[in-house]
């Protein structure tokens, strides 16, 4: 039904997918709380830790915020306001994302935003992104899945809370586009026992795209784990701080352990080898000295 061989993906100037080295996404999301400052502090962490892109979301909150959620009253740094007016707050516009794509691209990073409604597709469109993500809420959404696939750009399927039977349709929605795939479980955070790792190699063996892993948890080692178990790209939230404000910041990977994060991934990979037995220069010592003749 599905690809049988695995063909890398150009995401910018980079191949994601075997043998090429894991394409590490750091999320920014909504964790810069709507302010363009923070937003450029993140990007510099990204960067700083050598990850190959930044993600955002957009959203148009009158279109993505339920009807009976809209005039719910929230605790926020703005007050008691409604969630139809917080999600307004975080929601980054033109001036704020001409910012983000002037700064990437002078600092030499890529960067996509996941869209969650049709009109957003059309405004992310407008500055070339490198890739275009859909998130796990929106797999379902036929429409914006076709808005999507007509970008004649890479895209990135995330898969929390997801049937296989609703990825494979999916999946066939998205048939012509370069298609990656996200392993995900959409709990924030995850607990270690519902991350389920082994799916990465199960869609990797139905779907034949690259696969990569979108992880919610808190620490890094699951997601290390997960380069070692053949993710052939990465994608966690990143924060300043996991204590400030906001529903992703728990999640979060924060500076220092983001470097850590990506240090260790490249380490992983070269542990990883090419799986061909062969006897190394540096055994030969210990060949001579403890076997003999």
């Amino acid at each position: 039904m599905y690809n049988e061989k695995i063909d890398p993906v150009k995401i910018g100037e980079k191949y994601v997918g075997a043998p090429n080295p894991a394409y590490i996404i750091a999320e920014i999301g909504i964790n810069h709380n709507g302010d363009i400052n923070l937003c450029k502090n993140l990007i510099d962490v990204a960067i700083n830790a050598k990850c190959d892109a930044v993600k955002f979301q957009k959203r148009q909150p009158e279109i993505c915020v339920p009807i009976n959620q809209q005039s719910k009253i929230r605790e926020t740094p703005w007050g008691m306001i409604s969630y139809l007016e917080y999600r307004k707050k975080t929601e980054f516009g033109q001036a704020e994302f001409e910012q983000i794509d002037f700064y990437c691209r002078t600092k030499k990073i890529d960067w996509f935003a996941s869209c969650w409604d049709e009109p957003s597709v059309d405004f992310i469109s407008q500055f070339d992104c490198a890739a275009v993500k859909v998130a796990s809420a929106k797999l379902t959404d036929d429409k914006l899945l076709k808005k999507i696939n007509s970008q004649n750009k890479p895209v990135i399927l995330s898969t929390g809370m997801s049937t296989i039977s609703e990825i494979d349709h999916a999946v066939d929605i998205l048939n012509g586009c370069s298609l990656l795939i996200a392993h995900s479980t959409s709990s924030y955070p995850c607990s270690a026992d519902e991350l389920n790792l082994q799916m990465i190699s199960t869609l990797k063996e139905r779907y034949g795209v690259p696969i990569g892993y979108s992880g919610h948890e808190t620490g890094l080692q699951t997601t290390i784990a997960a380069a070692a178990m053949g993710a052939e790209f990465i994608e966690r939230h990143i924060t300043l701080d996991r204590t400030m404000w906001g529903s992703d910041q728990a999640a979060s990977v924060e500076p220092h352990g983001l470097k850590t994060l990506v240090r260790d991934i490249r380490v992983v990979e070269l542990a990883r080898g090419n799986g061909v037995k062969e006897v190394y220069q540096s055994e030969l010592a210990a060949l001579e000295k403890l076997r003999g003749s």
